[in-house]
């Protein structure tokens, strides 16, 4: 496996799992509200500063591809 399809597999893995934390985390705020709970592990927040970790590496993983294809480009 190439270090372009590893780049692109991981970037759409971290992506859908910070997709998926979300959603996750909307609906715990949501049940929350009502005086319920989805997941009884963790908090909404938490879900949510999961997510963020993930996009920033999502978008330090696009800026280095479009680096490289800038650099190939000239």
């Amino acid at each position: 496996m190439n270090l372009e399809k590893l780049e692109s597999v991981v970037s759409r893995v971290f992506f859908f799992g910070a997709f998926v934390l979300f959603v996750l985390a909307l609906m715990e705020r949501t049940a929350d509200q009502f005086g319920y709970s989805v997941i009884q592990v963790t908090r909404a927040v938490t879900l949510m500063e999961t997510a963020v970790v993930l996009l920033v590496f999502v978008i330090a993983i696009q800026l280095r591809v479009i680096r490289e294809a800038l650099t190939r480009k000239p």
